[in-house]
């Protein structure tokens, strides 16, 4: 099991928790929108290290983004797995050909 799943797993684990007890079950019982909105402000924090240039504190902010990915998702019942199932239909399309299907 890789650390993104771990992490999945943690987090699906703490939905219904005490919110006075979990960071994750506190952003979770503020709902859908909150998670989203925690879930921009950790990727606009990513794109800010990545225009500084920071390699530390990028890879920082990245682990944050992704965690708040999860909790996001999670807030709206779709799994990693389901993400991942995505990204396998994808693979071996072309990214133009993908965006064009989309219209």
């Amino acid at each position: 099991m890789t650390a993104l799943h771990r992490l999945a797993t943690t987090i699906q684990s703490r939905k219904g928790a005490d919110p006075e007890t979990s960071w994750t079950a506190k952003l979770l019982s503020k709902g859908p929108d909150k998670c989203a909105e925690k879930f921009g402000e950790e990727a606009i924090e990513a794109i800010i290290e990545a225009v500084k240039g920071d390699r530390e504190r990028l890879t920082s902010e990245a682990a944050d983004v992704l965690y708040h990915l999860l909790v996001m998702l999670a807030a709206r019942d779709v799994t990693l797995d389901d993400v991942l199932a995505e990204l396998d239909r994808r693979e071996g399309r072309s990214g133009l050909d993908e965006k064009a299907a989309r219209k």
